[in-house]
């Protein structure tokens, strides 16, 4: 029988707020344990909560950008379960009203266009960690993370391998960090992915049982955890046994999904409204203000830059793989009349291969938008070779300068004056008559003996056009 994989996605995006989602609590990482967490956090007698309006504001941007509908009225609802992490015994989140109804995320998968869609991106807070190391038994709680703001976005059931769930996801990162509302790191924990899966046979309708594998911080454990619960559900309903709806792990040194609880439905909840908590009102004032401080998408720069620069689809899509990236290529083109595909080449080349070496961000890197372009428009002029110019962007990363000074005080410039090479070539083939011969002969081959002494003499500095054509012309006799 074949096998159809169904699959559905739950991302929870920490948002870039500096305050919890219901105090005033700080969000850094990285602090001692249970030094960010107030008297509303750790759920005292007497306390109340109140929403952070700038993670609101984030939702409704999120909204914004997959075009979604915002709702004008939702509210906060209590999500009832036990765990040593949670103190309220609770968890403060939305459900049947919330914050983003729908959306979709479009994307590119091997060339071809998809579009996945959203049920809802919901407002909530986060709970604690549980700590299981170094407590000889026992389990150590730190509540640093209760109550930061999260938006839960939750797609539809409709994408059908694990290379379109990573790429969905990618997508969903790229857009989340493009507009400002999470830093994006997944060691930390700021995006971190639930992925719902179940298989059901080829051209059945009702879906299977799912399985849901919970916090998945990378984009390789994502599709390696997706890949294993598929074989792992196919081989037990093959083998005349049922799936159990439940909640897994993914272990990613044995590459295995682990059972960790039976799966709850929305009713083992008990949602009901926060009776702390009043209705969201959200009204087209604030949407329209938010709208405004959307920045152009990704996939609408990517389109500007392949009808405005003649790039291709795929330099263009390296080009906004985050919004840092884009400014930077954008800065090259307003530094003058470069050629955009070798800025691009010098980018997505030199310049990502040297920052990956360095473990940079392109907004830390030590050559700048303006140094780059300088050192561009020495390649365009002839002043530099590719070989040469490599050997300037090296230095300019590990000292720092002006190029054009550079280049002078180092004697760095190609050599193009015409006079200069044919007194070079002449000197070398008068001392080696028998090459010249042999090229004569019709042995091409003895040409690249000729084009590397003379580059070896002129110290790597030839303009090697000008060279190969100089002397191809004196080698014929010509």
């Amino acid at each position: 029988m074949k096998w159809e994989m169904v699959i559905g996605l739950e991302t929870h995006v920490q948002l870039a707020t500096r305050s919890k989602m219901f105090s005033g609590s700080p969000t850094a990482f990285g602090a001692p344990p249970n030094v960010q967490a107030n008297a509303v956090d750790l759920a005292l007698p007497g306390v109340l909560p109140v929403p952070n309006r700038q993670a609101v504001a984030q939702a409704i941007r999120f909204g914004l950008a997959v075009g979604a509908q915002i709702n004008p009225r939702s509210w906060f609802e209590r999500k009832n379960y036990f765990y040593p992490d949670l103190p309220k015994g609770y968890q403060i989140s939305q459900y049947e009203e919330p914050v983003v109804k729908g959306g979709v995320v479009t994307f590119a998968l091997e060339g071809v266009p998809h579009q996945v869609l959203l049920t809802r991106a919901h407002l909530e807070e986060d709970a604690g960690k549980s700590l299981h190391e170094d407590f000889h038994g026992r389990s150590g709680i730190d509540l640093n993370r209760a109550g930061t703001p999260l938006l839960e976005i939750v797609t539809e059931p409709v994408m059908r391998s694990a290379a379109e769930a990573v790429a969905y996801a990618r997508t969903l990162h790229q857009l989340v960090t493009w507009i400002g509302i999470c830093d994006g790191n997944m060691q930390e924990g700021s995006f971190r992915c639930d992925a719902n899966v179940s298989v059901r046979p080829q051209g059945q309708v009702a879906f299977g049982t799912r399985c849901e594998i919970k916090n998945l911080n990378s984009f390789r454990f994502l599709e390696q955890a997706i890949l294993h619960e598929f074989e792992r559900q196919v081989e037990l309903l093959e083998s005349g046994g049922k799936v159990v709806q439940e909640t897994r792990l993914y272990d990613p040194e044995r590459d295995e999904t682990r059972s960790m609880r039976s799966k709850e439905d929305a009713q083992d909840y008990r949602y009901f409204p926060d009776p702390d908590l009043p209705p969201l009102c959200i009204d087209e004032a604030w949407i329209e203000q938010e709208r405004a401080a959307l920045p152009e998408l990704p996939a609408a720069l990517a389109q500007r830059l392949q009808t405005r620069f003649g790039l291709s689809v795929y330099d263009a899509g390296l080009l906004t793989a985050s919004r840092e990236w884009a400014n930077y290529f954008l800065t090259l083109m307003a530094e003058g009349t470069l050629d955009p595909k070798l800025c691009a080449n010098w980018m997505t080349g030199e310049l990502s291969a040297t920052l990956k070496r360095t473990g940079r961000e392109v907004q830390d890197s030590s050559v700048s938008a303006p140094q780059l372009a300088a050192l561009l428009r020495r390649i365009q002029d002839g002043t530099l070779s590719g070989k040469m110019a490599r050997e300037v962007f090296e230095i300019v990363w590990q000292e720092g300068g002006e190029v054009d000074a550079l280049i002078a005080a180092r004697g760095l410039s190609q050599v193009s004056d015409s006079g200069v090479l044919e007194k070079l070539i002449d000197e070398l083939l008068a001392a080696h008559p028998a090459q010249v011969e042999e090229f004569r002969a019709g042995k091409d081959k003895v040409f690249g003996f000729f084009v590397g002494r003379a580059m070896k003499a002129s110290e790597g500095r030839a303009n090697p056009q000008q060279l190969n054509e100089l002397l191809r012309r004196k080698l014929s006799g010509s």
